[in-house]
């Protein structure tokens, strides 16, 4: 996995983070001087020792804003929650000289002030699978839709506005004639050429902006899925409900082909804008493989995941395209909704990545969904994930038409008791069974009815 030069990643444990860093938003949008100095004690010796000179901020901007709480200090304007998950204690560190990386995270993991500590890596979509572009098949673009019996779901619940998608990707082509209209989006990308060492980065790549212009394609596929018009695609999934696109990830050629391709740090300064924005499902099809990290390396994503949860936000992540029994980051972690990828005849899909943690799965080969020259054929779990998120957002519409609660864990529980079987028993490590998408519809209608009755 590719480290991206010079920058690490510095969590501090509780109270003890200075109020004198400024955030990353800060930094960028008002001409805020990035801090030359941490605690004035071990932490900035071990980085002038190893790295030389420093620039530090914070990662994630608070969720109160400024004019919410006029004269108060940034550092004062994050809340419990921001706090305890530890999203207002992450630091994104640049040192002048990174020849000695490895000991400097492991001294500073030494420190007694500090939780964990990591380099800032590249993550990306080097599993997307295959996209075709062509002209959508009628008969074929409907099929894996009426396989989960998604046209019902959306007759049972058509979806509402106020429940937002957030869509953290490669973007989104918003002028595709066939996608909805969508919320207004960000990007948050930041990487330079001597970031992607055997990748070759092209288009927008150097600095965070307000327009998440899909380059690449990825991010426009799951879009479709999600939101599209009904012109040549199906209806998108997710029905009325509103989709917010961030892009997360830059676009790099390797072998020809254009992939997706983001700092951890982008992904998570992204991922926490997309929380405080209201989102309540969160559509990642992207991962990094544990493999990939060191032995004494946190899971990437570790704050901002449980960020999300905390904030009742329903988070659905693509397995992986390894066809191995493995994990990836965010797929794995606690709490998010992993997704593998199964064929027409309801078998799981040769590359689809298992694994203990994978909830369930979705149709993810031969996908017609929207593309940045009209329209594509696609094929991987980034493509199943889409459809989850789409029946996650259904489900939060319901619960919020009968004015009651969806967390996480409910959501999670109603999709996989209500999965259909395999194709053939005997399947492990694929989730408990196929996307049903009315099935999880009426499932929580009964847990609603269930949990009304067990009220006092």
């Amino acid at each position: 996995m590719i480290r991206v030069p010079r920058r690490l990643l510095l969590t501090l444990r509780l109270g003890e983070a200075p109020e004198h860093l400024p955030s990353l938003l800060a930094c960028r949008r008002y001409g805020v001087a990035p801090a030359d100095r941490i605690d004035g004690g071990p932490i900035d010796r071990l980085l002038r020792h190893h790295g030389g000179a420093l620039r530090c901020t914070r990662l994630h901007n608070a969720r109160t804003r400024h004019d919410q709480r006029p004269g108060v200090a940034g550092a004062r304007r994050y809340d419990d929650i921001e706090q305890l998950t530890g999203v207002a204690r992450v630091l994104r560190v640049l040192v002048q000289d990174d020849s000695h990386m490895p000991a400097l995270l492991q001294a500073l993991a030494q420190v007694a002030t500090v939780e964990q500590v990591r380099p800032d890596r590249l993550s990306g979509t080097p599993f997307d699978g295959v996209a075709t572009p062509g002209q959508p098949d009628e008969t074929a673009a409907w099929q894996p839709r009426e396989l989960i019996r998604l046209p019902e779901a959306l007759g049972f619940e058509p979806g509402d506005p106020a429940v937002l998608v957030g869509l953290a990707d490669t973007g989104v082509m918003a002028s595709h004639q066939d996608l909805n209209p969508l919320r207004r989006g960000f990007d948050t990308v930041d990487l330079d050429a001597t970031i992607a060492a055997g990748l070759t980065l092209v288009g927008d790549n150097t600095a965070s902006d307000e327009e998440p212009d899909d380059e690449v394609g990825h991010g426009t596929g799951c879009a479709g899925i999600l939101h599209a018009g009904g012109l040549s695609l199906p209806p998108g999934g997710a029905g009325q409900c509103g989709l917010t696109p961030v892009r997360v990830l830059g676009a790099a050629l390797q072998n020809d082909k254009r992939v997706g391709i983001g700092a951890l740090s982008n992904i998570d300064a992204g991922m926490k804008r997309l929380i405080d924005l209201g989102v309540k499902v969160i559509n990642m099809s992207f991962g990094t493989p544990e493999s990939a990290l060191r032995a004494d390396d946190t899971p990437p994503h570790q704050e901002v995941v449980r960020y999300a949860l905390a904030r009742g936000v329903l988070l659905v992540a693509a397995s992986g395209n390894s066809g191995k029994e493995e994990r990836y980051f965010p797929a794995a972690h606690p709490g998010v909704i992993a997704v593998g990828a199964v064929d027409q005849s309801l078998k799981p899909c040769g590359f689809s990545t298992r694994g203990a943690h994978v909830a369930l799965s979705a149709p993810g080969r031969d996908i017609w969904t929207a593309g940045l020259s009209g329209y594509q054929r696609a094929t991987g779990t980034s493509f199943a994930a889409p459809f989850v998120s789409a029946v996650c957002a259904l489900l939060a519409s319901y619960a919020q038409r009968r004015a009651m609660p969806l967390t996480p864990e409910l959501a999670r529980e109603v999709l996989v008791a209500s999965a259909r079987p395999f194709a053939s028993a005997g399947v492990e490590g694929a989730g408990a069974g196929v996307l049903d998408a009315l099935a999880a519809l009426q499932a929580l209608d009964a847990r609603l009815d269930s949990l009304l009755e067990d009220e006092p």
